[in-house]
């Protein structure tokens, strides 16, 4: 009689689920798939322009830019209508001004270029194409705005606000601690353009959050999806980049995923649909109030509890595609089936 070799197949199973989950996750072939990526550089082509030209030459632009042309002066710079020429005097105004000089001088020498971003933006955009084939990329436009919007999205484009991207050592962003806290402008890095850029796809265009969708568990599942569908898109990105986490951060959540859990069950949270009780769990923050020790909780923890839910429910469902798992609009069918049982690592 044969005698079984039990450490073997045991490692030859944790192998082939290794495999399997790497396959399931990560390698899709996009070598076939064909993307026309156009970066506009708005910001160059505004500030190229002498002001004393702006009233010949704002028209052309528009022409240009249509409707970003539009949304940038009347809804982030806030100049008033385009539609007859009273704006243009304070755009010149903003443009001759010292601060928005100083600003462009310094997007331009750390952006001469978006050579560097293209390619992750390109194969991100391809891997969205190999999921949703009739998804139409949109063009990208840069632009500066003053520290107001990061990535809008609108008809046709996305923009990207690359004042919010100049890097942590960046002269501007210590004086804005006023209107942008350091929790927040600590990611305004050349790095989180692509994590970004695909965050306001995923959570504006291909899946925008239903109305109905106001317990704590619909948000963490929702959100979780988000960020799952983030993932795939973009594997080689780091889980703190996506989330928005800082490395302590995430080693905060990851240890303390286990008591998170068990907070939000003890202090029965998951069905709790007041906004003004949920959303500490769910917002931007330093920390999560009422978790962990002299606020060094992670931010946002619903949402972090919502990405291992989910993370848990397609490792317990195999056969769920990536597009099932997005149509899924039933969260507590979600969790059930996740079977979900953090413990302390």
């Amino acid at each position: 009689m044969k005698t079984i070799n039990c450490a073997k197949i045991t490692l030859f199973f944790i192998i082939s689920f290794l495999m399997m989950a790497c396959q399931r996750q990560n390698r899709i072939d996009t070598s076939n798939i064909n993307i026309n990526l156009t970066i506009e550089r708005f910001d160059q082509d505004l500030s190229d322009i002498k002001t004393s030209e702006l009233y010949q030459k704002l028209p052309q632009l528009k022409k240009k830019y249509g409707n970003f042309y539009n949304d940038y002066f009347q809804k982030i710079l806030n100049v008033g209508p385009t539609d007859n020429g009273q704006y243009i005097a304070t755009v010149q105004q903003i443009l001759e001004g010292k601060p928005f000089r100083d600003l462009q001088e310094e997007t331009n020498q750390v952006y001469p270029d978006m050579d560097k971003q293209r390619p992750e933006l390109t194969e991100a955009f391809k891997r969205i194409k190999y999921y949703y084939p009739e998804w139409k990329v949109p063009k990208l436009i840069t632009y500066i705005s003053g520290f107001q919007v990061q990535t809008p999205i609108g008809t046709g484009y996305v923009g990207i606000g690359l004042d919010m991207f100049l890097g942590k050592d960046s002269k501007f962003y210590p004086a804005l601690v006023e209107t942008v806290p350091r929790y927040i402008s600590r990611r305004f890095t050349p790095e989180n353009i692509t994590p970004r850029v695909v965050e306001v796809i995923t959570r504006e265009d291909l899946f925008p959050e239903l109305d109905k969708d106001k317990s704590l568990l619909a948000k963490m599942v929702y959100n979780g999806k988000l960020l799952y569908f983030m993932k795939q898109i973009q594997p080689e990105i780091a889980d703190s980049t996506l989330i928005g986490y800082s490395k302590k951060q995430m080693e905060w959540a990851n240890d303390f995923e286990s008591d998170t859990w068990a907070y939000f069950l003890d202090q029965d949270l998951l069905y709790e649909t007041d906004y003004f009780k949920i959303q500490k769990y769910i917002s931007e923050a330093p920390f999560t109030p009422g978790l962990g020790d002299k606020n060094d909780s992670a931010p946002k923890l619903g949402l972090y509890i919502g990405w291992q839910i989910v993370r848990k429910y397609m490792e317990e469902n195999p056969k769920v595609t990536l597009k099932q798992l997005m149509l899924e609009k039933d969260a507590q069918k979600v969790l059930r089936l996740a079977k979900y049982r953090p413990s302390n690592k």
